[in-house]
């Protein structure tokens, strides 16, 4: 299957640009809400626009904020709709002839679906704050950014090289321990910059997994290697899910459970970088 991708189905300055470099522009400005919203939900921002939504309680665009969490808790509104914006023109490319293959179609489909649910959710974090809401809110953002995390793997697929793979298997090894040492297992001090820092780590570790499961299972010559790679992103969903709900109810059991996932996956990530050296 082909993994070209043109810029003919692109209008104007984005022709220019190209497909690829929209979709990756579009992953930055879906992490940087992800972020900002981490950040946002840490400091209490959310709730520092008095319950409106969409506007804030500085009037039209927020241009007198009441406080700075107020102006804070704009600017990841802000941020999100743009990203909201990168997303739905993102999809539209592809749609338009921007590029060949169907699973990013899907893919970038997919996330834009996903988009006015999480809007919906956005809007019910503020006027509710209830954590099921809050839960859903987060994952839904983490499904929408793994979902053009897999597009851009698929595009650029073309120029990695096997070196590339085993670069992206060094940085996830890297973001486990970061993610476990900025836990509230061994962080007595939860702050906002820490929880920001974690999900940072997070945001990486699942780029790295999945740009491994999909070029590497093709850049890879051994059979152990590409088993790695594949084996890695399942490993990854279960430390991220296992170290939020340890985060959330402090379960001595899910702690455990937490810290013997994060050893497994730092482990066979480690094995895909020895791997993919030698192979």
């Amino acid at each position: 299957m082909s993994y070209d991708s043109r810029t003919s189905g692109l209008p104007g300055p984005l022709a220019r640009v190209g497909f690829p470099h929209l979709l990756a522009a579009t992953v930055v400005l879906v992490t940087a809400t992800i972020l900002l919203g981490v950040a946002a939900k840490a400091t209490g921002s959310g709730l520092a626009c008095q319950a409106n939504w969409p506007l804030c309680d500085g009037g039209l665009l927020n241009l007198f904020p009441a406080n700075f969490p107020s102006f804070f808790e704009w600017i990841h509104r802000v941020v999100a709709m743009v990203a909201g914006f990168f997303i739905v023109g993102t999809a539209l490319a592809a749609w338009w002839g921007a590029v060949d293959d169907p699973r990013v179609r899907y893919a970038v489909t997919l996330g834009l679906l996903l988009t006015p649910v999480q809007v919906l959710l956005g809007r019910e974090t503020v006027l509710t704050y209830e954590m099921t809401i809050l839960s859903l809110h987060f994952w839904t953002a983490v499904t929408i950014f793994a979902l053009f995390a897999v597009a851009v793997a698929l595009v650029w697929a073309p120029s990695l090289s096997a070196g590339h793979v085993t670069a992206a298997m060094a940085i996830g090894a890297a973001a486990v321990p970061v993610h476990v040492a900025l836990s509230p297992l061994f962080i007595g001090s939860y702050t906002a910059v820490i929880q920001t820092a974690q999900y940072a780590a997070v945001l990486a570790l699942l780029t790295a997994v999945i740009v491994g499961a999909i070029v590497g299972r093709r850049r890879y010559d051994g059979r152990p290697a590409r088993a790695v790679v594949l084996a890695a992103p399942a490993l990854a969903v279960a430390v991220l899910v296992l170290g939020r709900r340890a985060v959330m109810t402090f379960a001595p059991a899910l702690d455990a459970l937490y810290l013997f996932a994060s050893v497994a996956l730092f482990a066979t990530l480690a094995a895909g970088v020895a791997l993919g050296r030698r192979d």
